[in-house]
């Protein structure tokens, strides 16, 4: 039986990975979305310089 995250796509992966890292680093919800709100506006940037 394989495991159902293999299978996901890379954007799903990714985002199971980042809540594990912030999870494992109690970093409070509040501060995860201000950092996730730069971190998306920094990539938005870079989808219309490219």
């Amino acid at each position: 039986m394989s495991n159902p995250l293999e299978e996901a796509p890379t954007h799903v992966k990714l985002a199971v990975d980042l809540i594990m890292i912030l999870e494992q680093h109690d970093v409070e919800p509040e501060e995860v979305l201000k950092a996730l709100d730069i971190v998306k506006s920094d990539f938005e940037k870079k989808l219309v310089n490219n």
